[in-house]
């Protein structure tokens, strides 16, 4: 993986990534440290993988935390923090990237309850932490961002539909955040190959990933995705704070 952030260029800061022992939250994470970042990893249960992605990142001179937590249940997420704020003292950078809800054997409100409900807990628990100047960053797909205009597959409409009200609550935050001088920007990515959930969308609807790569072009992987999640919280944030990566043409407007 290529450096992605100005060598340097978040050295003295410490970010936290949700959901970041695999996948695009790891990847994330990774290119927050090579940029100088002391770095948080969060897990839900898989502690080795977390474990070992964070001795990796030590080696390039950075602190790294790992922290377990079930972001759905606000004991556990204000236990996290509270590990943080004695570890590092306050947060620069925060992703709110893990979610879910395709999971097989969950309760029916799950997807709601981990896609929005959890997403403002966190942040709510975080902002003690946030320094001014800091960033905030929310991870979602095209699938999910534009719902309401331009319906998605059966199978994810649910996930979608939890994650648009996850990203509009958010929003809603914007205007406090902003008198606390912290910067707010929404990353939308189209399908990213590799994801589990583009795994989960092929598995329920074999040839997905295909026809949607078709449509659009060319579809991410998950590297050059973490990558620009990772490049909104160092560039400016954008006026409707909305980064959209990837085609869009096969979307209408919000």
């Amino acid at each position: 993986m290529s450096q992605t952030l100005p060598s340097g260029s978040l050295s003295g800061k410490t970010a936290l990534v949700t959901g970041s022992s695999r996948g695009i939250g790891a990847d994330t994470v990774r290119y927050f440290a090579e940029a100088g970042a002391n770095v948080v990893i969060n897990f839900r249960n898989k502690a080795p993988r977390a474990e070992k992605l964070a001795a990796e990142l030590r080696e390039l001179g950075v602190e790294a935390l790992v922290v377990g937590a079930d972001l759905t249940d606000p004991a556990s997420v204000q236990a996290m923090f509270d590990e943080v704020e004695r570890t590092f003292g306050g947060l620069d950078v925060l992703v709110l990237n893990a979610s879910g809800g395709m999971e097989s054997g969950m309760a029916e409100d799950y997807a709601l309850k981990l896609n929005r409900d959890a997403q403002v807990n966190v942040l709510e628990t975080a902002l003690p932490l946030l320094r001014e100047g800091s960033r905030v960053v929310f991870v979602t797909s095209h699938q999910a961002h534009f719902i309401r205009t331009t319906p998605t597959m059966p199978e994810y409409e649910p996930v979608a539909l939890s994650k648009r009200a996850g990203e509009d609550a958010l929003r809603e935050r914007i205007p406090a955040l902003e008198e606390r001088g912290i910067g707010f920007t929404v990353v939308s990515g189209d399908m990213i190959e590799g994801t589990i959930t583009a795994t989960l969308l092929e598995r329920a609807n074999p040839g997905a990933i295909a026809a949607r790569r078709e449509d659009a072009g060319k579809l991410y992987n998950v590297a050059e995705f973490a990558a620009e999640v990772a490049r909104a919280a160092l560039d400016p944030v954008p006026a409707d704070h909305t980064r959209l990566v990837g085609d869009t043409d096969s979307f209408g407007g919000e």
